[in-house]
């Protein structure tokens, strides 16, 4: 499907820059089908979800729509 395809060519372009951007913060990412999970210290969790949405929601400015991206932070998986 046309959707889907593109949906996965906006995630891969999106990891490489999130790659790009986090390269040097020590995190550790994951992509789960259409969602990027980050590990990071507690403490930084707050600037690196405002790093992720910003990069993300930026990486195809050529879009007719704008890109949303929601972030949520939690100490484990399940409470994300």
């Amino acid at each position: 499907m046309p959707i889907q395809g593109t949906e996965a060519d906006l995630m891969k372009l999106a990891m490489i820059k999130v790659d790009e951007v986090m390269g040097d913060l020590g995190v550790q990412v994951l992509q789960i089908h259409d969602s990027i999970l980050v590990e990071c210290q507690e403490k930084n969790a707050n600037k690196i979800g405002n790093i992720l949405k910003e990069t993300m929601e930026s990486i195809a400015p050529d879009l007719p729509i704008k890109l949303k991206v929601d972030v949520s932070v939690g100490k484990n998986w399940g409470e994300v």
